[in-house]
């Protein structure tokens, strides 16, 4: 299960770095060519929605089938490997939320960049008009 958890780290990671290079100010040449990049990866990356309810519902399946450990019922070794599932579910839930919201911030910064565009091009034709 771990390559699913380092596919959905990339994933996220990407998300972050177009975020960044869409909003950072000064890269108006790069930004055209970066904004058609993201536009094309969109419909790619939004097999990340259902990939993470995928693994949403498989932390869910290890925390309802897991053996309970109480304080007279286990070992101290059998008490740590419990704290450091808890710690690593807790830690994948974490992964998803934010993989989540990086894909719906991209989305949302690329339709706005797209319509600045747009109202940009619109101001230009004008100009040229008049």
């Amino acid at each position: 299960m771990a390559l699913e958890w380092v596919v959905l780290g990339y994933a996220a990671g990407a998300e972050v770095v177009m975020l960044l290079l869409l909003t950072l100010p000064g890269l108006g040449g790069l930004r055209k060519g970066l904004l058609a990049v993201t536009r094309n990866m969109l419909k790619p990356f939004l097999s990340i929605v259902p990939f993470c309810l995928f693994l949403l519902m498989d932390i869910y399946w290890k925390y309802e089938t897991r053996p309970s450990c109480e304080a007279t019922s286990c070992t101290p070794s059998e008490h740590l490997r419990h704290q450091k599932s808890i710690m690593k579910s807790q830690r994948n839930a974490l992964l998803i939320a934010a993989a989540l919201v990086f894909y719906w911030l991209l989305y949302s910064v690329t339709n706005l960049v797209v319509r600045l565009e747009q109202m940009s091009q619109r101001v230009e034709k004008l100009k040229n008009q008049d």
